[in-house]
């Protein structure tokens, strides 16, 4: 069994500032469905989506245009036996210039293949970094789940369920 923390990665002409910016409008790339605030040292967030996943998010780390680390405080998903999930683990946001452009490399500290989640969350953060959060930094529109309309196949398979 691999105990390796899920990470992705992308490269983009913009700023590690208009990175960082786009990282913390939570709204604007990972779901309309947020309440809080998802900025500052300390912020602290909640997401859900129907009944299939929730979770209340505090910034931990907070570093303008280097680093953001969030601590799942408590989550719930309605598809594990194990409903909690993600509870303690941390959603890193890592921003550095690399070869004239900015790299944001996401690493998903405590999420392994070992989780039940594993498959379908690697797909949907896979999703909501490589396309929406790349689109909003790249475009200024990200692709977040709207309220009440799932982003990804598994989202939308697990709410008919």
């Amino acid at each position: 069994m691999s105990t390796t923390d899920f990470t992705t990665a992308i490269q983009v002409e913009q700023s590690p500032e208009d990175v960082f910016n786009a990282v913390i409008n939570v709204r604007g790339w990972w779901s309309e469905e947020i309440e809080g605030n998802t900025a500052k040292l300390h912020d602290e967030f909640e997401y859900h989506y129907e009944d299939v996943h929730r979770c209340k998010v505090e910034l931990v780390e907070v570093i303008p245009n280097q680093k953001i680390i969030w601590l799942v405080k408590e989550n719930y998903f309605n598809f594990t036996e194990d409903k909690t999930e993600w509870t303690g683990t941390k959603p890193t946001f890592e921003i550095t210039q690399k070869d004239g452009k900015t790299e944001l490399r996401f690493t998903h500290v405590g999420l392994t293949s070992e989780y039940e989640c594993f498959e379908i969350c690697r797909g949907a953060w896979t999703n909501y970094i490589q396309n929406s959060l790349k689109k909003l930094i790249e475009t200024g529109k990200g692709e977040p789940n709207a309220t009440g309309k799932p982003q990804t196949e598994n989202e939308k398979r697990l709410s008919k369920k």
